[in-house]
């Protein structure tokens, strides 16, 4: 296996219309501290009121983003779960670990494999290539998100704790995604708290980072979000999701 070597993992989500700002804010923070292109995961129609489309300005700029040098993922289509849970993990899951978002936790083979490959099929005429790969909103996924992975041919894909190639079966990392929760106040001082730790504790040689378009309107996050960054730099090399498929 060849060893692609200590690496950072930066990636922020919910690109979309509805965040446009946000996104710019999130980009020139990261630049300042990492001059490396990062993953824009990217969600077609937010739920269901900023749809992408091709031939809009948005587009252009996601074509732009893709040319300059960043990955381009799908998230999801809407980002908005519409399943009734009828298991209890998947419940508490859905009611725990997101707000209402983890879209493909629910969704069977069928309706999971249709958004996803209307979402590669937007985003891949959109940027002119294909796109790097998929990751499920709030990092949830069920059996039929993981099948539609398959079926789809998805080169790339990561849920809290690991990074795999849905097209060989193969892990390509395994560390905890840090990042932020500011919905409320608990959250949001556990997460300072963690990425704290995270800062001082031995960790994995490949790190993930990740950062939402709330991030950006708390001064305590984006101290946070530095830090962190410089913190994990210092040790590693700030890379690409597409660098770990050399180690198949």
């Amino acid at each position: 296996m060849k060893q692609t070597g200590r690496l950072l993992l930066t990636s922020v989500h919910d690109v979309s219309p509805r965040f446009e700002s946000e996104v710019d804010g999130l980009l020139d923070v990261l630049a300042q501290v990492t001059a490396c292109k990062v993953a824009l995961l990217v969600v077609p129609d937010h739920w269901q009121t900023a749809p992408i489309r091709p031939g809009t300005p948005f587009a252009a700029r996601l074509r732009d983003w893709a040319e300059r040098g960043h990955e381009i993922f799908l998230h999801g289509w809407t980002h908005q779960d519409s399943s009734d849970h009828r298991q209890a993990a998947a419940r508490f899951r859905a009611r725990h670990m997101t707000a209402g978002e983890g879209e493909f936790l629910g969704l069977d083979e069928e309706e999971a494999t249709r958004r996803m490959r209307q979402g590669m099929d937007l985003l891949d005429n959109i940027i002119g290539r294909r796109v790097d790969g998929f990751v499920a909103p709030a990092w949830l996924y069920g059996p039929g998100a993981h099948a539609a992975l398959r079926n789809c041919d998805v080169a790339i894909a990561e849920d809290h704790w690991r990074v795999w190639s849905p097209c060989s079966g193969k892990e390509l990392a395994r560390s905890p995604v840090v990042t932020w929760a500011t919905r409320s106040r608990p959250r949001l001082g556990s997460s300072l708290v963690a990425a704290a730790a995270i800062r001082s504790l031995p960790m994995p040689g490949i790190m993930r980072l990740a950062v939402h378009p709330p991030d950006i309107r708390s001064p305590s996050v984006l101290a946070s979000i530095r830090a962190t960054l410089e913190g994990l730099a210092r040790s590693r090399r700030a890379g690409r999701y597409g660098e770990l498929l050399q180690t198949l």
